[in-house]
């Protein structure tokens, strides 16, 4: 497994929860929406990004787990990578190995 997938791997694990999706699935577009939105309309940007940020931290709060940037900043460029496997149905299963198998 190379590390991107095993950082997906430990961030599926600490979001297991149907409404902590649900907020993920929002939240994580608006936030990275919000960021070249800056340079066009800094009050739409910015109340994309609070309430993005409002709605993966509620999702957290569900969960009963904080979030994964809190022990590694990575995860942060991780979320996103996961909204987008799981938008394009490449999320895959947790314990589904590589071509290669488990190495």
């Amino acid at each position: 497994m190379n590390p991107v997938e095993k950082y997906i791997q430990t961030y599926r694990e600490s979001h297991t929860h149907p409404l902590n999706h649900l907020f993920h699935l929002f939240g994580i577009p608006m936030i990275v929406v919000s960021l070249p939105l800056f340079f066009w309309n800094w009050r739409w940007a910015l109340a994309l990004f609070v309430v993005g940020w409002i709605f993966q931290f509620i999702g957290h709060w569900i969960e009963g787990k904080p979030p994964a940037f809190f022990k590694n900043p990575t995860f942060l460029l991780i979320g996103p990578l996961w909204w987008v496997k799981k938008l394009f149905g490449l999320e895959g299963k947790p314990n589904e190995s590589g071509p290669k198998g488990n190495e």
